[in-house]
């Protein structure tokens, strides 16, 4: 196992608490290739009107991207499949990249079906064989399924860990860091520490984060932290001790076809696989080179 920097560096972190803005980028990162810039991409990098047309087009000549996941992460790529339909081809995405499409691997993997299955360790020997045999691919998202709610703070650095021995090995590749799905538990629960562990790393040294959790918290008006009361993947959360959900009432005051679209949403709402699917645009996007702005 590689390490990045010092020992004090990978630790450092755990220790700092600091605040940005939202889809932050700045050329921070120590390392050099494809992982040098950082990007967060949150709940307010939903707005796919924001993305211009040209970093779609962009994002589908340059990037061949990789993506190991099991039923929350189909979030995302289930969010994707409804957008081709809601939105068109512009969207569109395969294996191979034909027709324009964006070249996109599902699940492509051996030996490891998630950052936690089977075990935490075994999807960083999964990349390594993979991008071996896969010369071509440029991009590494790996998703968690429910993993992040049980895991310690040493657990947390063995995945970030890993990451930056992958980075190291594979410069060219730009390699996607990701927060754990909601459970319930609120501000003061494990999840919520552990998911600021890692958004605290990737914004220390540069690496790009798509944030998982930060999306699900906020419905598209982005008002209210849903998280901070006490909502779930499902998107269910406390309202004055009455279960709501907030996916749900966006949906019910909201035109269908118009404003959200239907989709298949794993353990979840068809809007929030939207919103999933908006922002994996618009970090396929950043990552092809659009600014943000």
């Amino acid at each position: 196992m590689k390490y990045a920097g010092s020992l004090f560096s990978i630790l450092l972190y755990i220790f700092i608490v600091s605040s940005f803005a939202a889809c932050d980028s700045n050329p921070v990162g120590s390392q050099g290739g494809l992982n040098s810039q950082m990007i967060i991409v949150d709940h307010d990098c939903t707005d796919l009107s924001k993305i211009p047309v040209q970093w779609i087009d962009d994002a589908k000549a340059k990037l061949k991207i990789a993506y190991g996941h099991t039923s929350h992460g189909g979030q995302l790529t289930s969010g994707m499949s409804g957008l081709v339909s809601f939105k068109g081809n512009q969207y569109s995405f395969n294996s191979s990249g034909s027709d324009g499409a964006l070249t996109f691997h599902d699940s492509p993997f051996s030996g490891a079906s998630d950052l936690g299955n089977p075990n935490r360790t075994a999807w960083a020997n999964a990349t390594r064989d993979y991008l071996n045999s896969h010369s071509e691919i440029n991009v590494i998202i790996w998703s968690w399924c429910g993993q992040v709610s049980n895991a310690d703070s040493a657990n947390i650095v063995t995945y970030l860990s890993l990451m930056s021995g992958l980075e190291q090995d594979f410069p060219n590749v730009r390699f996607i860091y990701m927060t754990g799905h909601l459970d319930g538990s609120g501000p003061d629960g494990n999840l919520h520490k552990r998911n600021e562990q890692i958004r605290t790393y990737c914004r220390m040294f540069g690496k790009a984060l798509y944030d998982f959790a930060d999306i699900e918290s906020y419905d598209p008006d982005g008002l209210v932290n849903y998280m901070e009361l006490g909502a779930d993947d499902n998107c269910d959360y406390d309202s004055s001790g009455i279960s709501m959900n907030w996916a749900q009432e966006w949906q019910r005051t909201h035109t269908l076809d118009v404003d959200w679209y239907n989709c298949s949403s794993a353990h979840s709402q068809p809007l929030n696989a939207n919103r999933k699917a908006y922002a994996a645009w618009w970090l396929w996007a950043r990552i092809a080179g659009w600014s943000g702005e």
